[in-house]
């Protein structure tokens, strides 16, 4: 049985206005069904993001983060709705399928949990291969990019190493070069952090800091609150395929206007502090 819509608690209006000048992305009435319809993950989500965002996702689990980024990566169907990049339909629902913009998909970059690399090639072989086989740039020109991008992650010397002579927070650092190989206007995490030691958590939240400041719009969903808290512009909650609430890290955590969202942060935030 689903859930009724859930009222979203608006934060101050400065957000809004921030919107309006600003929608890189536009989700809207985003639908997502599983098993011929009778689960309902996504139920008429709306969200907006400007291209200054670290946006993050959180909620419960069940709740539809992880669809939410699967559907704007186009790796799901949609039941219906629209999402909309940088002013351009990108995703929609016509009739019995779902439309997708390669174009644009091909300028979204999405980092998983799993790091997802291949163990059989060396780090400069999983950073060179899609630039090389899916958009034809030269071998060196992408060689070059892959040192580049190593260098800026202190990673460079790494670039002969195989997956499995990584640590967990050198392998998911090499995934995120590897997705900015192929030059993303936007960037989507998937719980990046929740595979790692605590003590590796901080060099993931550098480098995506490092991206923000270069001007990478981001969207992130985690479950770590202490994450949350250091790398988020906006963050909103999601619950029952719903936003309930959205609002800057501050006022989310110290003054929440659900009352959802406040039986959340009591329940999980003692528990995921992460370090000092």
């Amino acid at each position: 049985m689903t859930s009724a819509p859930v009222a979203i608690a608006r934060p101050a209006a400065r957000l809004e206005e921030q919107h309006l000048a600003d929608d890189f992305l536009k989700v809207r009435g985003l639908q997502k069904h599983y098993a011929q319809g009778t689960i309902k993950v996504l139920n008429g989500l709306d969200l907006t993001m400007t291209s200054t965002d670290r946006l993050v996702v959180i909620g419960p689990s069940g709740g539809g983060k992880s669809t939410l980024l699967r559907c704007i990566m186009g790796l799901e169907d949609i039941a219906a709705g629209t999402v909309d990049v940088d002013g351009d339909l990108y995703i929609s629902r016509d009739g019995s399928s779902t439309q997708i913009d390669r174009r644009i998909q091909k300028q979204i970059g999405m980092v998983f949990q799993s790091y997802t690399l291949f163990p059989h090639l060396s780090v400069m072989r999983n950073l060179i291969l899609a630039p090389v086989r899916s958009r034809k740039v030269p071998r060196g020109v992408a060689e070059d990019r892959a040192r580049e991008i190593m260098r800026r992650f202190g990673l460079d010397g790494k670039l002969n190493a195989y997956p499995s002579e990584l640590s967990g927070g050198q392998k998911q650092r090499v995934a995120v070069a590897r997705a900015l190989m192929l030059d993303p206007k936007l960037m989507l995490f998937d719980e990046v952090t929740s595979a790692l030691d605590p003590e590796l958590v901080s060099e993931v939240v550098a480098m995506i800091i490092e991206l923000a400041d270069a001007g990478m719009p981001m969207m992130i969903v985690t479950h770590d609150m202490w994450f949350a808290k250091r790398i988020a512009t906006r963050i909103v909650f999601c619950a029952g395929g719903h936003i309930v609430e959205d609002a800057p890290p501050d006022e989310f955590f110290s003054n929440p206007r659900s009352q959802r969202v406040r039986d959340f942060i009591n329940n999980v935030l003692h528990a995921n502090t992460g370090p000092e």
